[in-house]
Order: structure tokens, then sequence, then C-alpha cells
């Protein structure tokens, strides 16, 4: 970040204390990452109270501390003082997003945001220097530790911005202020938070309140409620671009995996590409490298204990219905000649949906020439008992032992498997990780 003043922080974070006279370049909410001269931002976790560590951080060489309310064992004029120490966070990631020169683009959609935020970068990538989100710091934390953390030199800056609840968006988005606005898709995530699932359009169309006026909203026009979409960007003055199966850059793809999604994550960036006036002929040929990313359908050949190789498409970060019907279907139109096997766990925050959006990834697999199911979890007994005797099944209450399963009683020589889930519920990313590292 540039460098900032102490008087600066104060006037930006609206503590009119006084504080001693230095000047901060780098912000954290880690003590035991602590460097001279830093800002530490005491944070309020699940697990740690980051005013617990104010004194340790500012011994380790912290310039000052933002913090709640006044701690009487550090100093007082090297604590600044707020009502919430998150929001002055966002409020001085705002602040240096100001002094950035190049364009903002913010991203936000149900599913997919990650991985075409990074397709975004890899495209943009040949026309100038890229910033990005890191990983998946789409929150309230991640995303001002982001806009702090800007490339003040890049030509472009893609900022992803995720929620679970009403009004997260909108409050991100302030802080974020981009040129462009792109909602990859509307799903049914986080139902159980919402009223209606017309309620998550909604809240992703928060990223639309705070695009710079006349600035541009790109929409996946095929999405669920696409109109409503529509309607509350041009209520903010945008300029609407839209993407999908019928509207998009007429250019050859060939991309590297042909799912579906992988069409409609291209079909953003080409929209884009154009939008910002650049090649789209050199930026379809590009995409034509990129690869899916860990976690999130990433393939790879892997040995067999006794033998043999068979393919893991590992998509076990995220466990969304639409997304993980998408994946099965993928796998299903796949030609590949050996067996094709799902290991699916439990999908979560579906609220008194659970038990119908499991029934219809059941469905989704009998309709597949998937060979072998895998259910892990309870919940999948539901998707369980829609797949018919034609098909091996097997069913697991969690993810123990099953990467033994599959090594030495499941798999066979050009097999290739699938493994998606719920990461945090289902845990499945573990079984990859251990079928990645013996599989070497």
């Amino acid at each position: 970040m540039l460098k900032i003043t102490a008087r600066k922080l104060s006037e930006i974070v609206g503590f009119n204390g006084k504080v001693i006279d230095v000047e901060i370049g780098n912000i954290t909410t880690d003590s035991r990452k602590i460097k001279k001269g830093d800002l530490f931002i005491a944070v309020k976790g699940e697990k740690f109270d980051g005013h617990s560590f104010v004194k340790q951080a500012l011994e380790q060489g912290a310039e000052l501390a933002i913090v709640d309310h006044l701690l009487e064992n550090v100093p007082e004029n090297r604590q600044i003082v707020v009502r919430d120490t998150l929001q002055a966070y966002g409020k001085i990631g705002a602040y240096n997003r100001s002094m950035f020169k190049g364009v903002v683009i913010g991203l936000t959609g149900s599913a997919g945001k990650t991985t075409t935020k990074e397709e975004i970068k890899f495209a943009l990538s040949q026309f100038g220097k890229v910033y990005a989100t890191e990983g998946n710091h789409n929150n309230n934390v991640g995303v001002p530790i982001t806009l702090c953390n800007m490339d003040m030199e890049a030509d472009f800056a893609i900022i992803e911005m995720g929620m679970s609840a009403k009004g997260e968006i909108e409050e991100l988005v302030d802080y974020v202020k981009p040129d462009i606005a792109i909602i990859t898709n509307v799903y049914p995530m986080h139902i159980e938070f919402f009223k209606d699932f017309e309620g998550i359009a909604e809240a992703k169309a928060e990223i639309f309140k705070s695009l710079k006026k006349g600035g541009i909203a790109l929409i996946n026009e095929d999405t669920n409620f696409a109109d409503i979409l529509e309607k509350r960007a041009l209520e903010n003055g945008a300029r609407i671009a839209k993407f999908g199966k019928n509207q998009h850059p007429d250019v050859v793809l060939n991309l590297a995996d042909e799912g579906e999604h992988n069409f409609y994550n291209a079909w953003c960036v080409l929209t884009l590409v154009k939008e910002l006036g650049l090649d789209t002929a050199k930026t379809a040929k590009h995409l034509s490298d990129f690869k899916a990313l860990a976690g999130r359908g990433a393939k790879h050949k892997l040995k067999l204990p006794k033998g043999g190789y068979y393919t893991l498409i590992d998509d076990s970060y995220s466990g969304q219905p639409e997304a993980m019907k998408i994946a099965i279907e993928t796998l299903g139109k796949t030609k590949h000649n050996g067996r094709k096997i799902v290991v699916l766990g439990k999908m979560a925050e579906l609220g008194n949906t659970s038990m119908a959006r499991h029934v219809e990834i059941g469905k989704t697999v009998e309709a597949t020439d998937v060979d072998v199911v895998i259910g892990v979890c309870s919940e999948m007994k539901d998707m369980l008992a829609q797949v018919s005797d034609k098909k091996e099944k097997y069913f697991f209450e969690n993810k123990e032992g099953l990467d033994d399963f599959l090594l030495n009683k499941c798999l066979q020589n050009n097999d290739i498997v699938l493994i998606k889930g719920a990461r945090y519920s289902s845990k499945l990313y573990q079984v990859t990780d251990s079928l990645l590292e013996k599989g070497k």
C-alpha cells in the first residue's frame, strides 16, 4: 500500500484523538507477522480477539494499533479507537483504492468466482500488468486486505467479492468502487440465510450500487433472475454488457476443459476484453492454455499402488448444487475408455431444501453413464436412493478410510474419478490431498 501518516489514518477512520507522528507502509491483523513500522488492526474472529495481542504487536515493532476500545496495558497515543475495527480496515482499503489509477474490475457470483477471476487475470496479462485478489480472500476481511495490498503500478485490478447474507456485497463494493462490475451467475447458494431464491439475486445485484457512474455491468444473460440483475444495474446508472450462449464475441474457442461452465467463464472473459477495447481473437487463442485450478476441476494423472494409472478430477473446493450437477454432467459427456466414478460429499447451507437438492443430484447421476457412485455423509443417502442398482454404489459416513478404499479396493487402471463436495462440511479435499500425495 501507499505510505500513509498517522494523522491521515485517523482522518480516514474518523478518530479525533492524538497519536504519535509516524508513517505506515503496511497493515496486518496477525501479530505473528508484525514487521517494524506496521499498523496492527485488532480484529475479532471466531476463535481469537486481536485485542488480546495488541501489546505483543507493539512490542514486536508495530507503530500503531486500531482497536474498538482503549486498552490500559499499552500507551494511549499508539491506539486509534474506532467503533468497528473491520469497517476501519475497509475504509483504509477504500482510501488506498481511491489512489489507484488503473481499471478496477469487481466480481461476484454464486459459483466459479475464483476460477473466473483467475481466467480474467490470465487473459488481461497479455495487455498489461494485472493485480488480483489472492486465493478466495473475498469477504469482509479479505477485501480490505486485497485493497490495502494493491499494486499501484498495475493497469488492471480484479477484486473478488463473496457473500452469504443480504448487505454484505453492498458494504464491500462501497470500498471497491469498481469501474466494471461482473456477476457470473446466480444459484441457490446460502439459501438457508434468505427468504427466497430471488433474495440471492438481489444480494448479488448490490455490486452495482457503488459502480462508477457510467461503468459497465457485465451480466450472464442465461442465469437465474438475469432480468433483476439488469434492472438493478440500470437503476445505478450502469451500461449493460451481456454474455451467454447466444451473446458473446464471435471467435473460435478451443478450451482445455470443455464443460459448459468453462465456456461461460470464457465468454465472460471475452466480453470483458471486448468492452475494454482489447483483442478478443488474441485472447481466445490464449485461453486455450488456461487450466483448471486446484480444487476447482484440476485434472491429475496418478499412479495406482498395484500398477497402472487413473485420472483424478479434483473439484473438492465447493459443493454448490448447480456446480455439482454441471461437474457430473460434464464427466458423463466426457469421452473416456475406462470407468467413470463420482465421489460426492454433502452440500451445505441449503436449509429446508437440502433433501430435495440431494435427491436432484442423485437423479443427475442416474441420467449419466457414470459407473460407480460413492456418497459421503448422511445427506448423500438421499442421493444414492435415486441411483439404480445398474451402477455400483457405496456409502461412507465421513471421509475416513475413503482414500484407502479408492486406492486398494475400487480404482482400476484407466478409471477417471470426480471428487466434489462442500469443502468444510465433507472435507473431501483431504481425500484428494491424500490421493495426490500417494499417486505422485
